[in-house]
């Protein structure tokens, strides 16, 4: 369920709807490393796709439509993400040194593709005051039930501040959700919990989190963590803004002002 995928040919498998280990996220889900220059054909049969951009300068061709794009990294900027339906075939041409991250699931519905740029996401602060500010944290929805509701996935992102906890309290939900971490410097870490296991994060590390169990994170001093969070629906059960806290937590959400 944590997983620290190593990059072959600038690739890195994140998750796979297909392989036994990672079936039940239901999502495929890879990072690419490009160089400029490098173009990159992206096609997943039967499947609705999302492409994220992570850091430098690329442009979208996709629908006879080019769109340029440009992010000078994951805590420095808002994203951009182009969404299309199955079918639709994208090729992603590296101006610079670029990353991307490829999120893709069934869905047999047609819809008209849409590039959500950075003035179209929204980003919030949540439980900014709650706790002396020790789960403080932004997060930016891209892709979710309210603006996309023939999608069966959900995408958004958490810039989670150095040294503070996030997706607190322990809660879970019946969805599975996949986890992509970077940091802005290497060494960089922090701590997972899903469950009653703790794993260490690590700069492009992976949580994939089956339905039920609980996944709550914290990030060392002087690290802040960038986290790509990714949910996919389930059949007559999709995930809006959907959790359960920890019956033996739920005392915290009475006592924000704790000390």
């Amino acid at each position: 369920m944590f997983r620290y995928p190593k990059f072959r040919n600038g690739r890195q498998q994140l998750t796979n709807a297909y392989s036994e280990s990672t079936a039940f996220t239901m999502m495929n889900i890879a990072a690419y490393d490009l160089k400029a220059g490098e173009d990159l054909m992206i096609l997943e049969p039967g499947m609705e796709t999302a492409i994220l951009l992570l850091s430098g300068k690329i442009t979208y061709y996709y629908d006879e439509t080019e769109a340029t794009a440009e992010r000078a990294g994951v805590l420095k900027a808002l994203p951009t993400c182009l969404h299309v339906a199955r079918g639709h075939e994208v090729v992603v041409r590296a101006e610079t040194d670029a990353e991307i991250l490829v999120q893709s699931t069934e869905n047999e519905r047609d819809f008209p593709s849409r590039l959500f740029r950075q003035e179209d996401v929204v980003k919030v602060v949540s439980c900014e005051g709650k706790w002396e500010n020790t789960a403080v944290r932004d997060v930016v929805d891209i892709i979710n039930i309210k603006n996309s509701p023939y999608s069966n996935m959900v995408l958004g992102e958490v810039y989670a501040r150095q040294g503070r906890w996030w997706s607190y309290i322990p809660h879970f939900h019946p969805q599975p959700e996949v986890y992509y971490y970077k940091f802005e410097r290497p060494e960089g870490f922090g701590a997972c919990f899903i469950g009653d296991k703790a794993y260490t994060v690590k700069d492009k590390s992976v949580g994939a989190f089956p339905g039920g169990l609980t996944h709550v994170q914290v990030t060392a001093p002087g690290y802040p963590m960038y986290c790509a969070w990714m949910i996919r629906h389930l059949p007559g059960d999709p995930w809006d803004n959907t959790r359960t806290d920890k019956p033996e937590y739920m005392w915290l959400n009475e006592n924000p002002e704790l000390k």
